[in-house]
This record gives C-alpha cells, structure tokens and sequence, in this order.
C-alpha cells in the first residue's frame, strides 16, 4: 500500500510519532499539526491554532446565573465543541465570549473549545457531589490564591483585590466582578469564606442597602426630568409648531449632561414660540 506524501509546508518539521509545530520568522508559531498511524500509512489528522505561549488567561467574570444557566443548558447534550455555533443562538456576544473564557479557565474546556472529563462530571453531578467537584475546579483555577490569600476563612477583601491585580493587572472594577464570581462559585462548592469578604461583597459592593439607594435616586432624577403632556399652544394655534411639539424627541435622563442642556435649550425655544412656559 502506498504511503500518503505530507504536504510540502510540512516536510521536515514532523516526526511519525510527534505532534509537530511549523515555525515562522524569530520562532513564532503559525500552526501545529498531530498526526496519526493509520496502519501502513500516516496521515495529517488536524492542523489547530497554537496557544500563545505564556499568555494568562483572566479569571472569570461573567454573571455566575448566566453561568449556571448555561451549564444547566448542557444537561441534554454536551456538544463535541463548544463554539460560536453553539452559544450564538443561546447568549449575547459578550456574554458568550465571557463563558468561553471561564470555561477555559476554570478547565472545563481546553484551548479549542472541546469539553474535558471536568466539565462532563460537573453537569452530570448533583447536590454534594457536586459541591465536591466545583470545591475542586476552584482550588486548582484559584492556585494563585494559595500564596496570596493562603487562608479563605481569614483573607480580608483587600488581599483578595490585590491577589487578583497583582496575578492579573486587572482594573479595580474588573477585579471585583473577577472576586464576585469567584466567592459565588467557591460557595457553590462549599468552600468557607472570610465574614470580612462576605460581609463586603453584600454591604459594600451592591449590596441590597445601596441598591435600594441608587433606585431611590434615579427614581427622584427621573421625576425630575419628566416634561408635562398637556402643553398649552398659543392662541393662533399655529400648526407647524403643534407638529414640531408632537415629534420632539422625549428626554432621556441617560444622557451625557451636554447634550440634555442642549435638548433644555430646543424645548424652552419651542415652548416660548408656542406660548408654553419654559422647563
């Protein structure tokens, strides 16, 4: 039986019996090829992306529901790669890429997407084994904590924050969404935490007190803004300014200060020629 002939761009950079790495200028890697014994003869069974050597990757931040809720999702069916295919139809852009980025941290799934035994034993686990294997994925994802925060029942949140941006160099706003989800899957797996973590992350750090607070606020600053509906015209009831009334834009308390001052401006203007008073 005659013997498949590698591809030119490959001779010389494979062995038989080695997965093999085509290299261009200064060492970088352009693709790595694996190959396989087909008996009498060998065949280039797949060419994948290379991993950027070195590269961390950033801890988690998705929201731990969304997490959760796509875990759930695979209950039915774990598919054989999980890829834009998969989640496009499920999650949001943002969301989705997020979920591929904690699934490969916390090794779920390798550098190609495909599912590891991690991930197939955690959706087919239940109740407390499953505390046990999350309680696992989080002390081998969160490694680093072991130097930096060697004990989770004593650790204040400042040294988990410093943890993560000395490990990371994450922004400080990025670092408490990375510490959220991670004390939401520690608890997950039954993992007891430091009350100085746990009391700040629900007082102060949108806890149910401030949130009520900045509900209170944006409620007031709405009312604030709201433009009455009967708005009187003037008596030559002039028709093209009724028209203008009716198509100007309603104000929208999220935008930028500039251009609110300048929809104030349009809409006292409109007013005073139709005989209204100003905002």
């Amino acid at each position: 039986m005659e013997t498949e002939k590698m591809p030119p761009f490959l001779a010389g950079h494979a062995s038989p019996d080695t997965s093999s790495r085509l290299e261009g200028k200064k060492g970088q890697t352009l693709f790595q090829t694996s190959r396989q014994d087909e008996g009498a003869g060998l065949k280039v069974a797949s060419m994948l992306p290379a991993s950027s050597p070195g590269k961390k990757l950033p801890p988690p931040y998705v929201s731990h529901r969304t997490f959760w809720n796509f875990l759930e999702g695979l209950q039915q069916t774990i598919p054989a790669r999980i890829d834009r295919s998969y989640w496009g139809t499920r999650l949001s852009g943002s969301n989705g890429s997020q979920i591929v980025a904690a699934l490969r941290f916390l090794d779920l799934t390798d550098a190609n997407g495909f599912p590891t035994a991690k991930l197939r034993q955690l959706v087919s686990s239940r109740d407390s084994e499953r505390a046990e294997i999350v309680r696992k994925i989080v002390r081998d994802a969160y490694g680093f904590l072991a130097e930096d925060a060697p004990d989770p029942q004593t650790t204040t949140y400042a040294q988990l924050e410093e943890a993560f941006h000395d490990n990371f160099q994450l922004a400080s706003d990025v670092a408490r969404k990375c510490i959220k989800f991670y004390i939401c899957l520690a608890t997950a797996g039954d993992i007891k935490l430091s009350p100085f973590v746990v009391s700040k992350t629900r007082n102060g750090r949108g806890g149910g007190g401030a949130s009520k607070k900045a509900g209170r606020k944006s409620a007031d600053k709405k009312a604030r803004t709201e433009i009455p509906q009967d708005i009187p015209t003037n008596g030559h009831g002039n028709m093209l300014d009724k028209l203008l009334l009716e198509k100007f834009p309603s104000l929208d308390p999220d935008w930028p200060d500039e251009l609110k001052s300048k929809w104030f401006t349009a809409f006292n203007e409109l007013l005073r020629r139709t005989g209204g008073n100003g905002a």
